[in-house]
């Protein structure tokens, strides 16, 4: 079940030669990872932790593949959907659009924590984020 996020590019996303800057991306797939949790109704992670401890989905591994620039200006759409489960983690896919323009894509692979004194350590997947996500 894929989400979509929106983001309108500013002047200030943007490298000297007008191009977001690549970092950007990275910045708005992890806004559209909440996004998508929360359309899906789970909790934002402020509110999750207090009945949980569960304080959010770490990023673990980022994997990004760029195909054409973008600028300022400009309104792009994020498409996010989790493409697989496993025990303690999940993979999220980004495809990020302009109009009919692919982007760029990113895979990412996630993991719910609690705080377990000063660390933090991934749990088993919560039976119930996953039933409404998938």
């Amino acid at each position: 079940m894929k989400t979509v996020f929106k983001v309108d590019i500013q002047f200030g996303d943007c490298d000297p030669a007008g191009i977001v800057f690549f970092p950007n991306f990275s910045k708005w797939m992890d806004a559209a990872s909440l996004h998508f949790f929360v359309s899906h109704g789970v909790q934002p992670w402020r509110e999750l932790v207090k009945t949980t401890g569960i304080i959010g989905t770490p990023l673990l591994e980022i994997n990004t593949r760029f195909m054409k620039p973008a600028t300022y200006g400009e309104t792009i759409e994020i498409q996010t959907e989790i493409t697989e489960w496993r025990p303690k983690v999940f993979i999220m896919q980004h495809i990020v659009m302009r109009e009919d323009t692919l982007i760029c894509e990113g895979t990412e692979v996630r993991a719910f924590c609690i705080r377990d004194g000063d660390r933090i350590k991934a749990i088993e997947v919560p039976a119930d984020i996953k039933a409404k996500c998938s």
